[in-house]
């Protein structure tokens, strides 16, 4: 006997909503033609539904994404990084409260090494009468992040491995939902011997026809929801036969105008949610320069500075997208001019180190850099602003403005001293400074972001 059997996916949507209107119009038909033909239709996310630069999902802390993915009869998901640290421990841990479909993700247990309730290491699901599909997932293993929310996350790939024998022994095909990357999936493939597909995530990276490995089938589906993945499993005398994927571009799709409204609604619930919530008052404005030292940005430094007790404070001005105004400031604002899931961090350095990271961040290819990633949000990099350094720069022959001097609190900076500089944790992962990202002492500070040591500096 004969069976085809269909695997949608979702993977990095990071609350881009611009899609989902053509996400689910696209999906329900789906679903109702495979239904007409007797067909079976499983749907599944790889992580990354949600992204607090969203107003809907900082106003409702992910509850809303839950929400979304429920109305469309999603089967299994696993988390992704935003779900599991942009989120404090309890936030997390009530965020799958009203889903109506499982969560997957073998590597995470509580501190004490318990499985969350809500999380599941696999599921069977019953396809069709005869087929049965076992779903295994896994997450980035950002452990000292998990760490410090409170969760223990383990390596992947020993879970991953325990998990995938064990539902091998249920089911009659294997699908792991990966937000681990491309590199680890390949891995996977390469290494972990009964696995059919894997739908992958985290990297952002398509596979347009999906890419086979040792037998196993790779998929992806980029990120932003600009494509939906789909896998067609072929089923001969009740055993997988083939499998074959491709991927849906949605952009030229019609869009559901219920969803549209939908969205709409929920927009406006979380903006006003935000805007009751009033921070502060300012007696004066704060404008934002992104190439020029400004009165907010030097706030931000300082409260870095403060919060993180460091010798000085450090960030660019980029992460701030608008000045503040007179008057009453929400977290509507605060979430406005300052989206990013971005902490604060502490990393010791020495002083030539420091100087070498003012001299680069003051060159204007550094300034002008546009880019996403890391956390951040916006469009370009900006002038670095700091508290407790003063930096005497003057025009050379060449025509350009150079560093002559750096004082660091009134003292000229020693090469040889060790400091600690207040920062962002995008510095501290990302590629920007390699003085940074491999500094051997660093302390990250959770759950906050930037925007709430602004709420907090602004109250003072």
């Amino acid at each position: 006997m004969k069976q085809t059997i269909y695997i949608y996916h979702t993977n990095d949507v990071h609350s881009h909503f611009e899609h989902w209107p053509q996400i689910a119009r696209f999906l329900s038909e789906r679903r109702r033609e495979h239904r007409a033909r007797n067909e079976a239709m499983l749907l599944f996310d790889v992580g990354d539904f949600l992204d607090r630069v969203h107003p809907i999902t900082e106003a409702t802390r992910g509850k809303a994404n839950v929400d979304l993915l429920n109305d469309l009869g999603y089967d299994a998901v696993t988390i992704g990084n935003n779900e599991g640290i942009t989120l404090d421990h309890d936030e997390l841990d009530t965020l799958y409260e009203q889903a109506r479909f499982p969560v997957v993700v073998a590597n995470l247990f509580r501190r004490d090494g318990v499985r969350p309730h809500w999380a599941l290491p696999y599921v069977v699901i019953p396809a069709t009468e005869t087929f049965r599909i076992g779903v295994v997932g896994a997450t980035a293993p950002f452990s000292h992040f998990y760490e410090l929310l409170g969760w223990k996350i383990v390596p992947p790939f020993d879970m991953l491995a325990t998990a995938v024998e064990e539902v091998r022994q249920k089911a009659d095909c294997v699908v792991v939902l990966s937000h681990l990357g491309v590199n680890e999936d390949e891995k996977i493939a390469a290494t972990i011997p009964g696995v059919d597909i894997i739908l992958g995530a985290h990297t952002h990276h398509v596979f347009l026809e999906g890419k086979t490995l040792n037998q196993t089938l790779l998929c992806a589906a980029g990120k932003y929801g600009k494509y939906v993945g789909m896998v067609k499993l072929e089923i001969d005398q009740n055993r997988l036969s083939r499998a074959s994927a491709t991927v849906v571009d949605v952009e030229p799709l019609p869009r559901s105008e219920a969803v549209e409204r939908h969205l709409v609604c929920l927009e406006q619930e979380s903006l006003a949610r935000l805007e009751a919530e009033q921070v502060a008052v300012l007696h004066d404005d704060l404008p934002l320069d992104w190439f020029a030292p400004s009165p907010l940005a030097n706030l931000l430094a300082s409260a870095l500075r403060e919060w993180c007790q460091a010798d000085i404070g450090m960030v660019n001005a980029g992460v701030l997208l608008a000045p503040l105004a007179r008057g009453p400031v929400t977290k509507k604002d605060l979430h406005r001019i300052c989206p990013h899931p971005l902490n604060p961090c502490k990393v010791k350095l020495r002083g030539a180190e420091l100087k070498e990271i003012i001299l680069e961040a003051n060159t204007e290819r550094m300034k002008h850099w546009q880019f996403k990633g890391f956390g951040f949000r916006g469009e370009v990099m900006g002038e670095m602003v700091y508290d407790g350094v003063d930096i005497e720069a003057g025009l050379e022959e060449d025509g350009q403005w150079h560093i002559r001097r750096i004082m660091i609190n009134g003292e000229p900076l020693n090469p040889e001293r060790t400091y600690e500089v207040a920062t962002t944790d995008m510095f501290a992962i990302g590629h920007f400074y390699p003085q940074i990202q491999r500094a051997a002492e660093k302390t990250y500070y959770m759950p906050e972001f930037l925007r709430d040591l602004l709420a907090w500096k602004l109250a003072q």
